[in-house]
C-alpha cells in the first residue's frame, strides 16, 4: 500500500516503507558489524554494563509509556499507516516528546553503543534519528496536521518532535 497523496511533494519512496523496529535492527547490525571490523576503536568504558543497562530500562520505560498512552486512547500504533490516527495524543509521556516510541529506540541503540564500547557505533544513533525524522516523523505530521489541524500545531508548538 502506498502512503495517501495528501503528504504533500516530500513523498518519497522511502516515506513511511520501513518499519522503525525493523530500522532499529538493521542499525544495531550494522553498528555491531562496525565495531567488529575495526576492533581497535574499542574504548574501555568504566561501568559499561551499568550505564547500559540503565540506559535499556529507561528507554523500555520511555516506549512502554507510549505505548500505553495510545492503547488508552484507542488510536492505533502502526507507524507505516499514520492517517488511520484515531485520537491526537497529547497525555502522560506525550507532554515531553512528541514521539516517545521513537526516542525509545534511540536510546535502546545508545545502550548498544555504551556496550560495543566503540565511537563510531554513535553514528548509528544518528543515522536513526536522521532516517526517523526525514522519512518516518515528517510524514506522521503531515498525516496528523491533516486530520487535526490546529490542535496538531498547537501541540506541535508545546512540545519538541525528540526531547
Amino acid at each position: 500500500m502506498s502512503a495517501p497523496q495528501a503528504y504533500g511533494p516530500e513523498r518519497g519512496r522511502l516515506t513511511l516503507r520501513v518499519p522503525p523496529v525493523v530500522l532499529f535492527l538493521v542499525i544495531g547490525l550494522l553498528m555491531w558489524t562496525l565495531s567488529a571490523w575495526l576492533p581497535s576503536w574499542r574504548l574501555t568504558l568504566p561501568g559499561r554494563t551499568v550505564l547500559a543497562i540503565l540506559l535499556l530500562l529507561g528507554a523500555g520505560g520511555v516506549g512502554i509509556a507510549g505505548v500505553r498512552a495510545f492503547g488508552r486512547a484507542r488510536t492505533t500504533v502502526d507507524p507505516l499507516r499514520p492517517q488511520r490516527a484515531s485520537a491526537l495524543v497529547t497525555s502522560g509521556i506525550y507532554r515531553r516528546t512528541r514521539n516517545p516510541m521513537y526516542v525509545a529506540l534511540a536510546i535502546a541503540l545508545l545502550a548498544w553503543a555504551t556496550w560495543l564500547e566503540h565511537p563510531l557505533a554513535l553514528l548509528g544513533v544518528a543515522a536513526f534519528v536522521g532516517w526517523m525524522t526525514r522519512f518516518q516523523i515528517a510524514p506522521e505530521e503531515r498525516a496528523l496536521r491533516a486530520l487535526f489541524g490546529t490542535e496538531f500545531e498547537r501541540y506541535c508548538s508545546e512540545v519538541r518532535r525528540w526531547l
